[in-house]
């Protein structure tokens, strides 16, 4: 599954939560909606020096790519969210990160072949294997944000990753067969150092 890969709702709520420990200064502004009874959950954290914000219920549209026709948004099992939608912001850094899972009965070559036109209109499309959603995906900040996506690791699993772009603003299409079809998600990722806006 890619979103814990990416950044879950509960790693959001704690990265949240030690932020605003951190950042204990006067205008500190926190609310968290943790809904353990399987709704969204979001946290929202403002400070004068920056802040975050986690939604589970992201929209497709962020991603920046469509969904492939006839395919069903994955629903949330046992606290395991399939979507989230992160905004890190400071004065240092910025990370947002957007992720939507899906499935459809469709093979796994339909997709891969729909993915792999959509994602042209950014750039040259990397082809990419891993053990699991989100194996190959990567992400830099700073002097290493500008170069080119690429394969990592051994290239080898029956998932079938496409990426393009930078590893600093990527668009990343993840593609795994299952046994009535397939199970995919859509991810865009940018990230900004100290100077810059997302």
């Amino acid at each position: 599954m890619l979103i814990p890969k990416v950044l879950d709702i509960k790693t959001g709520l704690t990265l949240a939560l030690a932020f605003a420990g951190l950042l204990t200064l006067g205008g500190c502004s926190v609310s968290v909606k943790d809904h353990d009874d399987g709704g969204p959950s979001k946290v929202d954290i403002d400070t004068p020096v920056g802040g975050i914000h986690v939604n589970e219920q992201a929209d497709v549209r962020d991603t920046g790519l469509a969904v492939y026709p006839g395919a069903q948004k994955m629903e949330k099992k046992d606290h395991d969210s399939k979507s989230a939608n992160v905004n890190i912001s400071s004065n240092l850094f910025g990370l947002k990160v957007v992720a939507v899972e899906y499935e459809s009965s469709d093979a796994p070559a339909k997709i891969i072949g729909f993915y792999r036109e959509q994602l042209k209109k950014y750039g040259p499309v990397v082809e990419c294997r891993a053990s699991s959603h989100g194996g190959d995906l990567s992400v830099h900040t700073g002097e290493h944000s500008s170069d080119p996506v690429k394969c990592k690791g051994d290239n080898s699993g029956k998932v079938v990753e496409l990426k393009v772009g930078t590893e600093g603003n990527q668009h990343f299409v993840s593609v795994e067969p299952e046994d009535k079809g397939t199970t995919f998600a859509l991810v865009y990722v940018q990230t900004r150092g100290k100077e810059g806006t997302i």
